[in-house]
């Protein structure tokens, strides 16, 4: 069974034009996700959950090859300050070399200027952490959203991966949250979930359109 199911995702994704839905809750039952500094379980009845702990965390789908396409997927952090940052990592070369678009939920009801530009962020760790890219290159890859959700509430992310820039999309919005120029033009096929320091998430819905 596992076999099989392996085989069809390879087909699908494998076959260009095509969207592939990817249920994270069987994706977890067959053993297709390697976590990484974190605990994984069912959310719900089609999602997962990865819990809290110190430092970054992934759920990395073993099955899945990807390099530029789009990423469709619902996620769900918390109004929880300095303690709920929720994304996607995409690039991934190993547990620490990667990229990553995430949010930062208890920042989508600030009132504070500087607080609200900082609901989004790409990285490119290790080297361009956040703090290394707010210090050096200001308002450079953070971005307000254009209408942000209730932080405990599910919202819906479209992340176009191009050869030179990011692209996203929050919650069907026609215009993008945010445009980016990549910080790397390296090709690993990873893609996973991520979470940060401190973080839980929850993540469902995860839709997978591959450019060949």
């Amino acid at each position: 069974m596992k076999f099989l199911l392996n085989l069809l995702l390879f087909v699908v994704t494998s076959t260009s034009g095509f969207s592939q839905a990817i249920n994270l809750a069987e994706q977890l039952k067959w053993n297709n996700i390697t976590i990484v500094n974190r605990e994984v379980s069912n959310y719900e009845t089609d999602g997962i959950e990865l819990n809290a702990r110190e430092g970054n965390g992934l759920a990395i789908l073993d099955q899945v090859e990807f390099k530029t396409g789009t990423i469709k997927l619902e996620i769900k952090g918390e109004n929880a300050p300095g303690r709920s940052f929720v994304g996607f990592a995409f690039n991934i070369e190993n547990d620490t070399t990667y990229e990553a678009v995430y949010f930062r939920p208890f920042n989508f009801i600030a009132k504070e200027a500087e607080r609200k530009s900082h609901m989004m962020q790409y990285i490119y760790h290790p080297v361009y952490t956040w703090y290394k890219l707010r210090e050096e290159r200001t308002d450079e890859f953070e971005r307000e959203m254009q209408t942000p959700p209730k932080p405990e509430n599910w919202f819906k992310v479209k992340i176009e991966v191009k050869d030179k820039n990011v692209v996203v999309f929050v919650n069907g919005q026609p215009e993008p949250d945010m445009k980016i120029e990549r910080l790397t033009s390296s090709t690993p096929t990873k893609i996973g979930l991520w979470v940060g320091h401190g973080s839980s998430g929850r993540f469902r819905n995860l839709i997978i359109s591959k450019e060949q």
